[in-house]
Formats: C-alpha cells, sequence, structure tokens
C-alpha cells in the first residue's frame, strides 16, 4: 500500500538533516533522549503505523462486507469495530501529521559557515594609554 503522509513526513526530515532517513533513524536511535531527531523519527513510526493499521482495517472491512458473505450478528460487530479501528487510526495519523508539519514548519537549515572560526579568540588591540595630567 502507499503511505503519502508518512512518505511526504520523512522526505521533509531527509531534507532537513541532509541524510536518508535510515540514517537518520539510526542515530535517533543511539541518541535516543532529548533530540529534536529522535522526537522526529518517533514520530514518523507512529504514523507509519497509523497508516498500516488504516490499510489493514480497510482490508478486513471489505472481506466482512463481499457481497457473497451472509452478515449476520457476529459480522456486524466486526464490521462496527474495523470502522471504530478505521476512525481512530485516520484520527491518530491527522494528528501526527498536523503536530509533525508544524515542528519541520518551524525548523530549518543553518548554513555551514563559510570558513571556520578560529581556534583561539582574537586579541582586540589595547586602547592607548591616557596622558598623564597634573592638576593643583
Amino acid at each position: 500500500m502507499h503511505y503519502a503522509t508518512s512518505q511526504t513526513i520523512a522526505e521533509r526530515i531527509e531534507d532537513l538533516y541532509g541524510q536518508p532517513l535510515a540514517a537518520l533513524e539510526a542515530h535517533a536511535d543511539a541518541n535516543p533522549h532529548g533530540t529534536m531527531l529522535a522526537a522526529l523519527t518517533s514520530a514518523h513510526a507512529d504514523l507509519q503505523l497509523a497508516e498500516r493499521n488504516i490499510d489493514f482495517q480497510l482490508l478486513r472491512l471489505r472481506e466482512l462486507t463481499n457481497p457473497a458473505r451472509e452478515i449476520g450478528t457476529s459480522e456486524a460487530g466486526h464490521l462496527l469495530d474495523c470502522a471504530r479501528r478505521i476512525a481512530e487510526s485516520v484520527a491518530t495519523r491527522d494528528a501526527y501529521a498536523k503536530t509533525v508539519n508544524a515542528v519541520l514548519g518551524s525548523l530549518h537549515r543553518v548554513p555551514a559557515p563559510a570558513s571556520p572560526p578560529p581556534a583561539t579568540p582574537a586579541v582586540p588591540a589595547s586602547a592607548p594609554a591616557p596622558a598623564a595630567t597634573h592638576t593643583r
């Protein structure tokens, strides 16, 4: 199945960090606490899970509503459960997508400095000493 929302988010994360998502996920897994990258890759994984669940539940719903199948009391309960799970997964997907898009919209790449900064700070030139004056 095609997961358009998570694919778009993945591309935006890759553009922001300038690396493939697999490499970013490996880095985030190695440094999971307190980084924006870890938060973004985790939210992306949750978004993918919601999209996969939508597809799975839609497939199950199609099986249950096959015209050759008779719908009895038990099947009606399964139909309602599938519909509920689809609604929950769509709400989850939309919430993650909205949040991650807002975060990604607030972030941008910082251009690399043109030349590396000097290793030691430059010493400012000393000001000339004031002329001595005598007052009596």
